[in-house]
């Protein structure tokens, strides 16, 4: 869920609250299961005052190093136009590297990749979230112990299904809630500290360093349970435009991190108390009575980090069609008031069936936790590199020590994600084949959708030799025609269809390019462009950026500056659709197969522009590959 700061909220206390249901919500969880799967996990240390601390140590160094420093100080700061994720940053590399291709290339297919695994992070988050929150059960009830999958499916099946009717009225209550949720984190976290404070010798680096040095072998095992504790880092940068990076930090360092890192301390000290807590050291931190309450907010908070990855999912699919990376999906607004509020029911529906799947298939956190890791640590590799190259392009103050904290990042982030690999038989093989898969989608849709264009310049009428060409023997009807074309450089081929078999031209022609521009917003004086070709004739570019509704209608409100009107009852649209055949074979067969399958499922140029139906003239047009 988006929120627009200037409508939404007028204060930075305002931003910051809104800040942690929404940006905070997935890493604001990761109690529930990170500390457990050091001790409980498939990997477990043998829980003794050594281990513990040096636990404690790997937690507190990594969160501090990766998290407050890398993304909330430095990676914040690279913003396109205010927008922050991967994409975001992607973009804003390519117009870096535009001048070497074949850099230029690189970093767009890292960019690419980065954003294909974020779906395995989509997916695997509402699972394991809400999988170690209802698992509170066990500890509360261990009757209902079999009761936790049902109610988890159950609990999910209810979030995807409430997605098409927006999530503006409960989102009102996230911020809220998720600030009792880390209000209640830092309290039961202190009161253990203070039943047990020589726990805090763990802040030392010497503890995780020494244990480095003594069990190798031990320690990159215990890497991949750390990094539970930072996978909701990404969400950091993605979100950033949404409250601005300002927002982000005030909640971050005065809020999250410290009641994240006081109820991790205060899980090592119950388990240095009591080694059997190790079980599951969140839940046995509350007394009794408050167990049950207990479980009803970690089922909240878990709601709420699912709907924010969800959200995300939404936005990441939206940014990757109007960047061309898949066809035009279908797109509903829930919201009158916030235009980032989505909802696409394809991505919901797909979600929906993967997530009760995992659930299904692994039935614990313990065991989802074992698939968890792998995609977010490669997104997080893919960014400080990307990182690393956009500030060596810039001329920054300090640019160089920049780099060399970022490539500190990137080294400490490799081996974060060479201790994931070793999960890959039990489970980290779903993200990175799902990423993988993903992968393959985005770029053959890209790849694809090039080869028409060019396949379409080879049979299309060059612009330039149309308008200099005489047409008077071309019977001229009244109205405006408006046709939609993807390359300027041609006549649209539902003109030259036109002139072949119906030998007529309307009195007014307007040839309409959209461009989606690779920043967030196209500020409304820099939207329209207007030619005039020849008498009567015009080409009308429309900008978009990436985070915008193509809304045509209301665009072309705006031309009326240029002079010119469109009369809705005297104005046709005129839009061309690829058939995909068998050709020559510049793609793969099955990547052919593959784009025509995604063709089919695109949404329609008339829909997805909203132009009105009553005034659409759709002309089909077979492309051979």
């Amino acid at each position: 869920m988006s929120v627009t700061p200037d409508r939404s909220h007028s204060s930075l206390g305002g931003l910051a609250l809104a800040a942690l249901g929404i940006v905070y919500g997935d890493i604001g969880t990761s109690p529930l299961y990170a500390f457990k799967e050091a001790f409980h996990g498939s990997h477990a240390l043998a829980v003794s005052e050594a281990n513990v601390l040096a636990a404690l140590s790997a937690f507190f160094w990594a969160m501090m190093l990766i998290i407050s420093l890398k993304y909330v100080w430095i990676v914040l700061k690279y913003d396109n136009d205010g927008e922050g994720g991967v994409l975001a940053l992607t973009a804003l590399a390519h117009r870096t590297a535009s001048h070497a291709p074949r850099l230029a290339t690189l970093v767009i297919g890292a960019g690419v990749f980065a954003a294909a695994l974020f779906y395995g992070d989509a997916i695997i988050t509402p699972a394991i979230s809400v999988l170690s929150a209802v698992e509170g059960l066990a500890v509360a009830a261990p009757q209902f112990e079999r009761l936790i999958v049902p109610i988890t499916i159950g609990i999910l099946v209810t979030l995807f299904l409430i997605q098409k009717h927006g999530t503006s009225r409960v989102g009102t209550l996230f911020g809220p809630v998720t600030l009792i949720w880390f209000a209640t984190l830092a309290v039961l976290g202190l009161q253990s500290i203070i039943q047990t404070p020589h726990v805090l010798a763990a802040i030392d680096p010497r503890h995780a360093v020494s244990f480095a040095l003594d069990h190798p072998h031990a320690a990159f095992l215990l890497l991949s349970a750390v990094f539970l504790a930072l996978t909701g880092g990404e969400a950091l940068y993605a979100d950033m435009g949404h409250f601005g990076a300002r927002a982000v930090r005030v909640a971050w360092y005065g809020l999250v991190c410290p009641a994240l890192l006081i109820n991790y301390f205060g899980q090592g000290a119950l388990v240095l108390r009591d080694p059997t807590a190790a079980e599951n050291p969140f839940y046995l931190l509350a007394p009794d009575w408050f167990v049950f309450p207990l479980i009803g907010l970690a089922t909240a908070a878990t709601v709420i980090a699912s709907q924010a990855t969800i959200s995300g999912a939404y936005s990441m699919t939206l940014q990757a069609s109007r960047l061309g990376y898949l066809p035009r999906v279908r797109i509903l607004h829930t919201s009158d008031s916030e235009r980032g509020q989505i909802y696409i029911p394809s991505v919901n529906w797909l979600m929906l069936l993967s997530v009760v799947l995992l659930v299904l298939e692994f039935g614990s956190s313990a065991a989802l936790a074992a698939a968890y890791g792998i995609a977010v640590s490669g997104t997080m590799i893919i960014t400080t590199v990307l990182t690393i190259f956009v500030t060596l392009a810039a001329a920054a103050r300090f640019r160089l020590p920049i780099v060399a904290c970022l490539g500190l990042f990137a080294l400490l982030e490799c081996v974060f994600f060479s201790s994931n690999l070793t999960k890959i038989a039990a489970g980290g093989w779903f993200p990175m084949l799902l990423g993988a898969l993903i992968f393959v989608a985005l770029t053959s849709w890209k790849e694809g959708s090039q080869l028409v264009a060019e396949q379409r310049r080879k049979i299309d009428v060059p612009m330039e030799g149309f308008l200099c060409g005489p047409h008077p023997d071309v019977p001229r009807v009244a109205g405006t025609a408006v046709y939609l074309t993807s390359d300027t450089s041609v006549v649209p081929s539902a003109l030259f269809h036109n002139l072949k078999h119906y030998k007529v031209m309307h009195e007014q022609t307007v040839f309409l390019h959209v461009i989606n521009e690779e920043i967030p917003y196209v500020a409304n004086a820099d939207r329209l462009r207007l030619t005039r070709l020849a008498p009567e004739t015009y080409q009308l570019d429309v900008h978009f950026g990436f985070r915008e509704e193509p809304d045509l209608p209301m665009a072309l409100e705006g031309v009326t500056r240029f002079g010119l009107t469109f009369e809705p009852m005297m104005t046709t649209y005129f839009v061309a659709r690829s058939v995909i055949g068998d050709g020559p074979g510049a793609l793969p067969r099955w990547r052919c197969v593959l784009f025509s399958w995604m063709t089919r499922q695109a949404e329609g140029a008339a829909t997805y522009f909203r132009l009105p139906a009553n005034q659409v003239v759709e002309l089909g047009t077979q492309v051979l590959l």
